[in-house]
């Protein structure tokens, strides 16, 4: 199963922060390489992005060479020989060659060891197993090359061993066939997720949080999600009704618009029909404020944005602000199905580019002149006055908005016995 490639860029390797960190540790009886995704991503012609390096030597070794070369070191995971060095602002982890002695999910007991093999054997799946040397040679202990070549993401070894290891591989199995995957899903794969789902309920929902907005920026994402789905395990993570039909068509229309991947809007099509699943999600997914009110506003009523006239629409774009009215219409619109009026659709979008939000023209000394003293009765006065305004078209001439002024005025005395 051992094999190995040679990258056809491996300038980077000799250069900038990867450069650096080969060039100290790879010397002096000690070998390193870049393993992991960024030698995947190479191979794929993609940018390497994070950088990470294993190495024969012990992290005591790569502290006091990083010391002794002016970088800095953090130890940030030393129990398993991790550090991390700081090389011209950009943090790369290395970790000594090691195996496991004994696994207890994500706690495991490790040995630090000189094996490539046996250390590429203890990573997930067979495309992260891969490593780099600083001549760009790929060295594949694990069948990755030949994976990568047929984009098959596939677990190292014993599937269900892996994902007893850390069960949030069950998402990382989904998230990477998404992001590098083609054709079926794999079988043995498939079936030990699956076989493995209850233990989802043992991580936290930070981490399955950040491993669902990965997998939903994915270009796949709508057909993993179909996947988890027929597995039962977007129920487990979700906690509720998905709707794979519907992130499809958000994505669709991402791609149309020329718009970047967005998790939430992603998540909103997939898993938010009212309101409360916005605040369920956040809760499971452990999603920030911001992202909750997001979604909360995306589900809030969208159905009622369906053959909306121009007048009506300009009003929900003056309450909504320009980025909850394109959010929504975007929910809106994935939700419409595959006989949705797309030309409806997109006039309603691009509103905001036809058309800029006025501010409201009336102020608090409009009514203190009309006998109003400052206090809630103001304020409520002001909030009827916005309203008629709306009603009225949003007009700006001073003789209408006197007249609103002055109606509004009369209608609270008249309300109020005032």
């Amino acid at each position: 199963m051992s094999g190995t490639a040679t990258l056809q860029d491996a300038s980077w390797l000799a250069s900038g922060p990867a450069g650096r960190v080969l060039a100290l540790l790879d010397c002096d009886g000690e070998e390193a390489r870049v393993v992991g995704g960024a030698v995947r991503n190479a191979l794929l012609g993609l940018p390497p992005g994070d950088i990470d390096v294993a190495t024969t030597a012990t992290p005591d070794v790569v502290q006091r060479r990083a010391r002794a070369a002016g970088i800095k070191n953090v130890p940030t995971g030393i129990d398993h020989g991790t550090v991390t060095l700081v090389v011209d602002g950009r943090p790369v982890e290395v970790t000594t060659l090691r195996e496991d002695v004994e696994t207890f999910g994500r706690k495991a007991t490790v040995a630090f060891g000189r094996d490539w093999e046996r250390d590429a054997q203890r990573r997930d799946f067979t495309i992260n197993g891969l490593s780099a040397d600083r001549a760009g040679v790929v060295h594949d202990h694990v069948g990755g090359l030949a994976d990568l070549a047929q984009r098959r993401v596939r677990f190292i070894g014993n599937p269900d061993r892996r994902i007893a290891e850390d069960y949030l591989r069950i998402l990382r199995f989904f998230r990477f066939h998404a992001a590098y995957g083609a054709g079926e899903i794999d079988r043995a794969g498939y079936l030990a997720c699956i076989r493995g789902r209850d233990g989802l309920a043992t991580l936290s929902a930070e981490r399955i949080g950040m491993e669902m907005r990965k997998l939903l920026t994915a270009d796949g994402a709508h057909h993993a999600a179909v996947a988890m789905s027929d597995a039962g395990l977007l129920l487990a993570v979700l906690g509720g009704v998905a709707y794979p039909g519907a992130l499809a068509a958000m994505m669709a229309n991402e791609r149309a618009r020329g718009l970047q991947p967005d998790a939430m809007l992603r998540l909103g099509a997939l898993a938010v029909a009212v309101t409360e699943d916005a605040r369920r999600l956040g809760a499971r997914l452990r999603l920030a404020n911001r992202e909750v009110k997001m979604l909360d506003s995306m589900g809030h009523r969208w159905w009622r944005l369906a053959g909306m006239d121009e007048a009506t629409a300009r009003r929900r774009l003056y309450r909504l602000g320009e980025a909850r009215f394109r959010d929504r219409v975007m929910l809106a619109w994935a939700r419409a199905g595959q006989h949705a009026d797309a030309a409806y659709w997109s006039n309603l979008l691009t509103l905001p580019d036809r058309w800029p939000v006025p501010s409201f023209p009336l102020k608090a000394d409009d009514f203190l002149v009309r006998g109003f003293a400052a206090g809630p009765a103001l304020g409520h006065v002001l909030s009827l006055a916005e309203d008629a305004w709306l009603a009225a078209g949003f007009p700006q001439e001073r003789s209408a908005l006197d007249a609103i002024a002055d109606q509004t005025a009369a209608r609270f005395a008249r309300d109020h016995k005032l």
